[in-house]
């Protein structure tokens, strides 16, 4: 199977259902009313539509720099370090979290913040218990020093290749 397939199938299994699939099971059991455009709407639209650029964006640069998919399954072969991954060490999360964010305005729903906050927790735990750990042993001392460089979640100086 070709990488741009990889890429496709695992961007609808894995941000696909965190982004689309569970928010939308959560709004059948909690949503109601209909939506009624207002401030966070369109603030809400802002978010969802940057966190979907960011997200694109990583998927992309996996694929082409770091020759593999968002999938722990099917991981880049490539430490990759370029682009957004120059100001923060995890941009594909911190995309799928912009999406929620603006989700949860959109819909104005506590449901979906408690949803975003306990994706976040989740993220947090598998980067810091499988992710990095496993990129330690796949990249060694180039993915320490990016590591001394570059925020886990939080942009900073850009990392000096």
């Amino acid at each position: 199977m070709g990488l741009f397939v990889r890429n496709l199938l695992w961007t609808i299994l894995c941000p696909g259902t965190v982004t689309l699939l569970l928010p939308w099971l959560i709004l059948s059991e909690t949503q109601g009313d209909a939506i009624i455009w207002r401030r966070f709407q369109w603030s809400g639209i802002l978010l969802i539509g940057t966190g979907a650029c960011l997200l694109s964006w990583c998927i992309y640069a996996f694929a082409r720099q770091g020759r593999g998919t968002l999938s722990p399954l099917d991981p880049a072969r490539r430490l990759v370090i370029t682009g957004l991954y120059r100001y923060v060490r995890n941009p594909m999360y911190v995309g799928v979290m912009v999406i929620l964010t603006g989700e949860a305005l959109f819909f104005e729903s506590w449901a979906l913040s408690a949803y975003a906050g306990l994706v976040f927790l989740v993220f947090n735990l598998f980067i810091r218990l499988h992710e990095e750990p496993y990129l330690r042993r796949q990249f060694g001392e180039e993915y320490e020093m990016y590591c001394k460089q570059v925020g886990r979640w939080l942009p900073g100086k850009p990392y000096q290749l």
